[in-house]
């Protein structure tokens, strides 16, 4: 048969110039090998196809999808259906590259085979292809076999096409010279397509891997930092789905496509990685007096030189009385009152220790008050206040167990996680990532830190993960400071700031109204944590 026209030509050119274009965009290898296919038979007039890869361990050629109109069958690709067509080897019994399979040819050769009729040549093995034949009572005749090469002339895959049809009569035909050449060209395209598309998806695999990387070495050094970095990405997530499916309100239009979850994922999972410059002794202070260790052991023991020092007093007392002991019961009974007041003064300072939600003035004038109400002698002999002005401030700690100093040394995360995240060159599609992440510990009233925005100068992800971010740390039972608090205990102070203006108010409400909560509670919560929740007791929510 005589080569195609000019005009024909020319069609296939317009064809192939615009299936590079959708290579080029299309980064879906499933979808990418599907259009090739498809492509290549069309061009040629082709009644069958099959694409081959080459396994990872290059020792074989695998059926990625096999197609033929005659015989209405499609395996593989998107079809739904299972290729059940075995492998081909790649080498023989004895390690020699394998020749004898057309396909193997190509793909160990590099060179494109065009057969006229596979029943008139006995180059190559078709004992599979005749078996196929009389299964189906399929004639196979013209075979034109490409392999696909990449950047590098490394064989990717193998694009084979079964009976060319003449578009006028419909009979089968040959290859022609110019269908060999057009399937080369769109074999090389669609080879390093595949491998771009590769490369990409590796390289998002390789920076995830090194995002999880970050927060193995954060979960290393605190735990609970590491599974908060892990549960505050999925908080986020089921709100921003709640907000996505919201179809009233000032979030009706709001919409999220795949690359901006993709987007808000990464930076959930980033978004306290600054923590692995804060050092351990403050992200691990379980209670106010905690440097390396708790310090409330050494107060033990000055309380305890205090009641060994007021025996010994009661001792030296009875003994000036030499044998007359009827001041022996007034004495014994000033040093059980003085044991009792110092065992008291004691019990109230390791209660002290224990972070809490606020500790009331009273409790602090009296933490000072202990401080200057008993003095010990040091190891240097030198008489002392019980608790010199650092252990004071400390236990004066009003909420939770960090002083200024530490508070300001953990806030400081924020900045180290802009800083770390804005000197990384983010794609496109994830440029937003340092914004979202840098912006969970701002607040709707512009009093937050690090850069004090308003709610008008912060993205909607960026306040969903402000939320995700203090509803975890609520509920989180594996905090050394605190234990977790219950659903609706967490829901209440929530609430609070919302009321206080600390949270979008918008996005609380979808929170609570979508049951954002209860889904998050159910997946991660200990249930023994879940207690009823009546929506119309909670803070700032309207039912």
């Amino acid at each position: 048969m005589s080569d195609p026209s000019y005009t024909d030509i020319a069609l296939r050119l317009e064809r192939l110039t615009e299936l590079s274009v959708e290579l080029s965009t299309n980064h879906d290898i499933a979808l990418l090998q599907e259009r090739i296919l498809k492509a290549a038979k069309s061009m040629t007039h082709a009644d069958g196809g099959t694409l081959y890869r080459t396994s990872a361990d290059r020792k074989s050629l695998s059926f990625h999808i096999s197609i033929n109109d005659s015989l209405g069958m499609y395996q593989g690709g998107t079809s739904g259906h299972k290729v059940d067509i075995p492998d081909i080897p790649l080498l023989t019994a004895s390690g020699s590259k394998n020749l004898g399979a057309v396909a193997a040819y190509a793909a160990n050769t590099g060179i494109s085979v065009n057969i006229q009729d596979v029943y008139q040549v006995d180059v190559f093995n078709f004992s599979g292809m005749r078996k196929f034949d009389q299964q189906y009572n399929y004639h196979s005749q013209s075979f034109l076999t490409v392999p696909m090469l990449d950047h590098e002339d490394e064989v990717i895959g193998v694009l084979q096409l079964i009976n060319a049809k003449d578009p006028a009569t419909g009979a089968t035909r040959a290859f022609t010279d110019t269908d060999q050449r057009f399937i080369e060209a769109l074999a090389s395209q669609a080879a390093i397509a595949i491998t771009n598309s590769q490369l990409i998806a590796r390289l998002e695999n390789l920076f995830e891997s090194f995002v999880k990387l970050i927060n193995i070495g954060i979960d290393e050094k605190s735990p609970h930092t590491g599974r908060h970095c892990e549960h505050v990405p999925a908080l986020t997530m089921m709100l921003a789905d709640a907000v996505h499916n919201t179809e009233q309100g000032v979030f009706a239009d709001f919409q999220m496509t795949k690359r901006d979850r993709k987007q808000l994922w990464i930076a959930g999972l980033l978004h306290d990685c600054g923590k692995i410059t804060t050092p351990v002794h403050v992200v691990e202070k379980a209670t106010k007096l905690e440097t390396i260790f708790d310090r409330i052991h050494l107060l033990d023991t000055r309380f305890e030189v205090l009641k060994r020092d007021a025996e010994i007093r009661a001792l030296k007392e009875k003994l000036s009385y030499g044998s007359d002991t009827r001041h022996h019961d007034e004495i014994n009974r000033r040093l059980s009152s003085e044991l009792a007041t110092i065992d008291n003064d004691r019990n109230f300072l390791r209660h002290a220790n224990i972070g809490t939600e606020s500790m009331s003035a009273d409790d602090q004038k009296r933490v000072i008050d202990i401080a200057r109400r008993y003095t010990w002698s040091g190891p240097d002999g030198e008489e002392r206040d019980l608790l010199d002005d650092e252990e004071v401030g400390n236990l004066n700690i009003r909420a939770g167990t960090l002083n200024s100093q530490e508070r300001e040394i953990i806030n400081n995360h924020i900045g180290v996680t802009i800083r770390m995240l804005e000197s990384l060159p983010w794609p496109k599609h994830l440029q937003n990532v340092p914004e979202y992440a840098g912006g969970h510990h701002e607040r709707m009233d512009g009093q937050g830190y690090p850069r004090g925005l308003r709610g008008d100068q912060m993205s909607v992800q960026s306040r969903m993960m402000a939320i995700a971010d203090i509803f975890e740390a609520l509920t989180a039972k594996d905090r050394p400071y605190k234990k977790g608090k219950s659903l609706s205990e967490s829901l209440h102070i929530l609430g609070g700031f919302r009321l206080r203006n600390h949270i979008d108010p918008d996005l609380f409400d979808v929170f609570i109204r979508k049951k954002v909560y209860l889904d998050y509670a159910r997946r991660f919560m200990d249930p023994a944590q879940i207690d009823h929740v009546d929506e119309s007791r909670i803070p700032g929510y309207v039912p």
